[in-house]
C-alpha cells in the first residue's frame, strides 16, 4: 500500500478528451479500489482514471468507500470528471474494534464483487479490462465473475485484469515482531501472491520495487515474464514499471499567465500568479513530507545544523501532513523541534498561510503543518528557496521531487529506493547517502549564498540544473506519458487474452473455493489470536 498525501485535495487539470490513437482502439477500463481518500494510491488511480478518460476511454471506478469531504475532487459526486460508484454499502466495517484491517478490505472487495455480479451491473459495463490495485485477493474472483457474466462465449475470453502493485502489503504490515502477528498473518501473505497470479499483467510504481517485488514474490515474477512481448518488457523481468505522473498542464497554465503578465505590463513585480520572495527573500531549503518517522527529517535538521556559522541568515522550512488525531504526527514534531533546539537552532510551528508568512528571519527552522496546496505551490516556486530536500531511505518512488524539479528546484535525496530513477546526480540534483550527514550539509552550503564555499553553486549553473529538472520531468514523468504506458499494456493484454496467450491462472471452479477456504483460514486464526490475547 502506498503512503498517504498531506491533506490537500485540489483536482488536477482535466483536458477534454482526446481521441485513442490508431493502434488503441476505444475501451471500456473498469477500476477497482478499496477506499478513495487522500493518498498516493488514491492519486495514482484517479490519475491513471482521468489519464484512459482523457485517451478516449470510457472509465468507470468501484470503490467500497469515497468519503466527499476526504477526496480528490476529481471523484467527488457533482464534479462530472469521473464516474465512481460506490458499492457495498456498510455492511463490512473497515475493521473490528480496530483490528484485523486486511480481512476486513477482504471481505468488502468480496461483497462489492458479488453485488455487481448478482445486480447485473458488472456484466453491463462490458468491460475491455479490469484496473485492480493495492488488494489482489480478490482477483480469483474477478476472474471467474468477469468469465462468467457474458454466457458461454465470454467463458472462453475472460476480461483481462492488470493490477498494479504499489509496494508488497506483506512488507508494510507492522507488528511483525510479535509471533501472534506473523502467524495471523500467513494466510493473507500467501493469498496475495496465490491471487496475483490471477492477473494478466502486473505493475509496479518503480525499478525498486520491482526489485522488492521479484526478491519477495520469484515465482510470481517468473510466471509473468512468460509469454511478454520483448520490446514491451524493459528488462528480463516480466513485471512492469508504470511511474506516478505528474500533471504538468497546471505549471504550463501558471507559465503562460506570467509571460502573458511580464508582456503586457513589465512594471508589474507582484501578481498572485508569479513567484514570490517569501520572508523577504530570506533563502531557505526546504522538506515536504508528512509527519512521520520513517521519513527521517530529522537527517535534514541534523545536515543544517552543520552549516558554518557566522554567515548570512538562513531557514529549514519543514513542510508536511500533519493530523492532531495521529500520535505519530504529533510526537515526531515534538522530537523533531527537539532535536532542533539541541542543535541550537531557533524554531517555530506555523498552522496557517498568514502565520507562516509572518514569522520572523532569525527563527532558523520553521514547522508548517498541514500545508494547504497554496502555500506548497508558493515554497516550490519561491525565488528565495534554493533546495528541496528529501529524506526518506528506501522510498517506493516519491513524488515530491518531481513536483520540486518541475518548479526549477533541485533535489537532494538519498541514494537508495525511487529517488535514484528521478533525480540525476549532477543534472538535476544530487543523491547521498542517509547515513552520511556532512554529505548533505555539503550541498546546502554549495546552494545557500554566503557561505563561500568551494563548488559553490553559480546562477548559471543553478539556472542550467533548474532547465534539466523541468525537461526531466516533461519527458519521463508526465500525466499523458502514464497515460499512453497504461493504455498500451492494456492493448496487449487484451491481445494475449484473445488469443489464448495469457500466462495468468485460468478461471476454474476450483478457485472461488480456495480463496473461501484461505479467507475461511484467516478468519480462524484472527479469533484464535484474539482468545489467545485474552489468556496471556
Amino acid at each position: 500500500m502506498a503512503g498517504k498525501s498531506s491533506k490537500g485535495a485540489s483536482a488536477k487539470s482535466v483536458v477534454s478528451p482526446s481521441p485513442a490513437s490508431p493502434s488503441s482502439p476505444k475501451k471500456t477500463v473498469v477500476f477497482f479500489h478499496p477506499d478513495l481518500g487522500i493518498g498516493g494510491a488514491e492519486r495514482l488511480v484517479v490519475d491513471a482514471a482521468v489519464g484512459l478518460q482523457n485517451r478516449g476511454h470510457r472509465v468507470v471506478i468501484f470503490t467500497s468507500h469515497c468519503d466527499p469531504a476526504h477526496c480528490f475532487d476529481e471523484v467527488r459526486p457533482g464534479t462530472g470528471v469521473l464516474d465512481v460508484r460506490v458499492r457495498g454499502g456498510n455492511v463490512v466495517p473497515a475493521s473490528i474494534l480496530g483490528r484485523f484491517a486486511i480481512l476486513c478490505a477482504i471481505a468488502r472487495q468480496v461483497h462489492l464483487l458479488l453485488q455487481i455480479w448478482l445486480t447485473g451491473e458488472l456484466a453491463a459495463l462490458g468491460a475491455t479490462a479490469y484496473f485492480v490495485d493495492q488488494l489482489s485477493a480478490g482477483l480469483p474472483l474477478l476472474r471467474s465473475l468477469g468469465s462468467a457474466h457474458g454466457g458461454a462465449a465470454q467463458q472462453t475470453t475472460p476480461t483481462p485484469i492488470f493490477f498494479y502493485c504499489h509496494f508488497p502489503d506483506l512488507l508494510l504490515a507492522k507488528g511483525r515482531q510479535k509471533w501472534w502477528k506473523r502467524l495471523y498473518r500467513v494466510p493473507f501473505d500467501a493469498l496475495e501472491q496465490w491471487s496475483m497470479g490471477f492477473s494478466d499483467a502486473v505493475a509496479v510504481n518503480s525499478r525498486f520495487t520491482k526489485s522488492v517485488v521479484t526478491a519477495t514474490w520469484p515465482r510470481l515474477a517468473a510466471k509473468v515474464k512468460v509469454g511478454i512481448d520483448p520490446l514491451v518488457a524493459e528488462d528480463d523481468n516480466g513485471l512492469r514499471v508504470v511511474y506516478p505522473c505528474i500533471d504538468i498542464k497546471q505549471e504550463d497554465a501558471l507559465e503562460q499567465e506570467r509571460a502573458s503578465n511580464n508582456s503586457n505590463d513589465k512594471t508589474t513585480k507582484q501578481n498572485r500568479d508569479e513567484p514570490v520572495d517569501l520572508w523577504q527573500g530570506l533563502p531557505f531549503v526546504l522538506s515536504i513530507n508528512r509527519f512521520e518517522r520513517k521519513k527521517d527529517i530529522g537527517l535534514a535538521i541534523r545536515a543544517f545544523a552543520g552549516l558554518p556559522t557566522g554567515t548570512s541568515p538562513r531557514r529549514l522550512v519543514v513542510a508536511g501532513g500533519y493530523d492532531n488525531r495521529v500520535a505519530e504526527n504529533v510526537g515526531y514534531h515534538r522530537e523533531l523541534d527537539a532535536l532542533a533546539t539541541e542543535l541550537g537552532l531557533r524554531t517555530a510551528t506555523a498552522r496557517t498561510m498568514v502565520t507562516a508568512l509572518s514569522i520572523p528571519a532569525d527563527v532558523q527552522v520553521l514547522f508548517l503543518l498541514s500545508v494547504p496546496s497554496a502555500l506548497k505551490s508558493l515554497l516550490l516556486h519561491s525565488p528565495s528557496c534554493r533546495l528541496l530536500v528529501y529524506t526518506p531511505a528506501n522510498e517506493h518512488f516519491g513524488i515530491v521531487p518531481l513536483e520540486a524539479m518541475l518548479a526549477g528546484l533541485p533535489v537532494l535525496a538519498c541514494n537508495s529506493g525511487g529517488p535514484t530513477e528521478t533525480v540525476v546526480e549532477g543534472t538535476t540534483g544530487w543523491l547521498r547517502s542517509a547515513d552520511d550527514v556532512a554529505a548533505w550539509t555539503d550541498v546546502m552550503a554549495k546552494v545557500l549564498p554566503g557561505t563561500d564555499v568551494p563548488g559553490a553553486l553559480t546562477d548559471a549553473q543553478r539556472k542550467k540544473m533548474a532547465d534539466a529538472g523541468r525537461t526531466r520531468v516533461r519527458s519521463q514523468f508526465a500525466d499523458t506519458q502514464m497515460a499512453a504506458r497504461l493504455d498500451g499494456i492494456l492493448d496487449e493484454i487484451v491481445d494475449r487474452v484473445a488469443d489464448g496467450t495469457t500466462t495468468a491462472t485460468p478461471s476454474v471452479s476450483i478457485g472461488s473455493l480456495l480463496f473461501a477456504a484461505v479467507a475461511l483460514i484467516g478468519v480462524l486464526l484472527a479469533l484464535a489470536v484474539a482468545v489467545l490475547k485474552q489468556i496471556f
